[in-house]
């Protein structure tokens, strides 16, 4: 059973909310009072336009490879997108007072494009039997963003004395996550019988990063009339925001595979089963089905290895397996009655539960090495390896 840590993200945006690190306009340049011929109120995100950049670009991360859209080792991190911003340029035109022309002015309007980080995988890499395999999670970037400042000209002519207006550009720095590994673990089996250790591959996590919102407020000339009547119109140019951007923190869970005592059988774990697989020479006489008083430790240890590590309701499989010598005709039953005497010996002598047991027999079906050499010739040492009953659970 692997142990699994959960550490859910922060409600980083409620941060951003609230202004912290971002550098803008508190909530009196949010107001934007009503001027005229400009359009009012402050320029957010357009969902589709990505023209051209007025300040800094707001990139997209690039990934090595195309974008996945499932991971075959691992858990796909989706993809975060914010919208464009766009804020049109503001014309002040032409204007005449007292003789004196005031050339017309364009103040150039903002262009963000859209912000794209493409979705990313979590990785378990495959491993052998007794091992877990190395965890990994990739980097991720959100990029810096930039609003950049704007003014309005002043005006000294004809009577008239307006000073100009500016606002400052607002800039949210770039955020970075490293990416996180942990190696491959595996446990190492004593050289003359024992306890194999447990081994843990401990969780792993890329935290959550903020980008923060940023405003650029709005700004206004105000109109003004001199002597002769001849009069300026006010002017605005709208606040502009860029929307705070989040990546959530990303988490691998840990993982152990348990010990167990080493004995005649081979044991084949993974993460969530465990396989004893036991000679049949050991359990059984040549061509007989009836379990050998000698057998008895080496069953007892695995009764009591399974009645531990298996899940509460998990199912626990006996099968036998013969070689190739002979006639299937006589190894399949073989199998089976070879099976099931090791389910009655688990069942009466193990502790195990009898309705929790299933016995199958595979005959010759399913070897694990060659009967017979590359010549043809036999090869005992192959027909030994086949010759099994393989108990097996969930974990």
């Amino acid at each position: 059973m692997s142990r699994t840590l959960l550490v859910t993200p922060l409600l980083a945006m409620v941060l951003a909310a609230c202004g912290v690190g971002a550098t803008g306009g508190g909530g009196e340049e949010r107001q934007t009072p009503a001027a005229t011929g400009t359009a009012a109120g402050r320029t957010t995100a357009s969902p589709a336009r990505t023209a051209g950049t007025t300040g800094s670009p707001a990139a997209s991360a690039s990934p090595t490879g195309p974008e996945p859209s499932h991971c075959p080792n691992g858990e796909l991190i989706p993809a975060v997108d914010s919208p464009a911003v766009h804020a049109d340029p503001v014309v002040i035109p032409e204007a005449k007072l007292g003789g004196t022309t005031i050339p017309a002015v364009t103040i150039p309007g903002v262009d963000i494009p859209a912000l794209h980080i493409p979705a990313q995988c979590t990785e378990i890499a495959p491993a052998p039997g007794g091992c877990l395999g190395a965890a990994s999670i990739p980097p991720v970037s959100i990029p810096a963003v930039e609003i950049p400042p704007v003014e309005i000209p002043g005006v000294n002519a004809g009577g008239i004395k307006l000073d100009p207006v500016r606002a400052e550009g607002r800039r949210a720095e770039g955020k970075h996550a490293e990416g996180v590994s942990t190696p491959e673990v595996c446990q190492v089996k004593p050289k003359n019988g024992g306890i194999v250790p447990f081994v843990i591959r401990p969780f792993i996590i890329r935290p959550f990063i903020i980008r923060s919102f940023v405003i650029r407020s709005s700004i206004i000339r105000p109109s003004a009339c001199n002597e002769q009547n001849e009069c300026l119109p006010a002017v605005e140019v709208p606040a502009v925001e860029v929307p705070g951007v989040e990546v959530p923190g990303v988490e691998i869970p840990g993982a152990e595979l348990k010990g167990y005592e080493v004995g005649e059988s081979e044991v084949l774990e993974g993460e969530d089963s465990i396989a004893f697989s036991i000679r049949a020479d050991v359990l059984f006489d040549f061509d007989s089905a009836t379990v050998k008083p000698g057998a008895a430790a080496e069953l007892r240890r695995v009764a009591r290895e399974i009645g531990k590590k298996a899940g509460p309701d998990a199912r626990i499989d006996v099968d036998g397996h013969t070689d190739g010598k002979g006639e299937d005709a006589h190894n399949q039953p073989l199998s089976e009655r070879r099976a099931r005497a090791v389910v009655e010996w688990l069942a009466d002598e193990g502790g195990l539960d009898r309705s929790r047991l299933k016995a199958r027999g595979y005959g010759e079906s399913k070897p694990i090495a060659p009967n017979t050499k590359a010549d043809g010739s036999d090869n005992p040492a192959g027909r030994a390896k086949n010759r099994r009953v393989v108990v097996s659970t969930a974990t």
